[in-house]
């Protein structure tokens, strides 16, 4: 697939980066040439100099061709307008825009327009927009305060109290799948190998959660 990255900032460049590594075709626009050097050194992308939200420039960068648009600059007009640009001039069905503002990042949200608010889970939820199947982070909320993982259970906690998973007032269980039945936990639960375990997690506790989860029952948080 085509994509259009604009602004060339850490998202944008980070992105462009996995996507081209993940086998897809890359513009990035940016209207500082000096952004470009951000790029790893054998990105085989097109760069185009220039803002986003200028159609000549968006055309000279594929998006006549292009499957998906991320506005990641660091001006949230600037993303709302090249947003609007690609979805409604030129059709482009998976877009979405950077917002600082949380607040605004929610009204864009309500009006149909995928938004990403910060730029520690600002990659992977873009990526999850653009390629629905790519695994990692599910969900985030526009305020990037709570995310949705799914984990497989590690041998280790073959079992034990499916609940002590959890981590209080960090990670909950919010369902679970086993042999391809989907359930919702209860007390009583023990771990089985091959579970695999939907989690709603702190924004910035990922990490902390899946060291976690690699501990096992015994190195757990309880």
């Amino acid at each position: 697939m085509h994509v259009v990255v604009v602004g060339c900032g850490r998202v944008g460049s980070g992105l462009a980066a996995t996507l081209e590594a993940q086998g897809h075709s890359i513009a990035v626009i940016d209207r500082r040439p000096e952004a470009f050097r951000r790029l790893p050194e054998d990105f085989k992308g097109h760069k185009v100099l220039g803002v986003g939200f200028d159609r000549s420039r968006l055309q000279e960068a594929g998006i006549d061709q292009a499957g998906a648009l991320a506005a990641v600059t660091n001006g949230d007009n600037s993303n709302i307008v090249v947003a609007r640009v690609a979805r409604e001039a030129f059709q482009i069905e998976r877009v979405v825009a950077r917002i600082y503002d949380q607040r605004r990042a929610a009204i864009y949200e309500r009006l149909g327009i995928p938004t990403v608010a910060t730029v520690q889970w600002a990659i992977e939820r873009t990526l999850r927009r653009i390629l629905p199947d790519t695994g990692g982070v599910e969900w985030i909320d526009p305020s990037a305060k709570i995310c949705l993982v799914e984990r497989p259970v590690p041998e280790g906690w073959a079992g034990s109290p499916m609940l002590d998973l959890e981590m209080p007032g960090t990670a909950r269980l919010a369902g679970l799948t086993r042999l391809g039945m989907s359930l919702i936990p209860t007390p009583g639960l023990v771990a089985q190998e091959g579970d695999v375990v939907w989690v709603t997690v702190a924004g910035d506790s990922i990490d902390t959660f899946d060291r976690h989860l690699s501990a096992g029952p015994e190195g757990g948080h309880h």
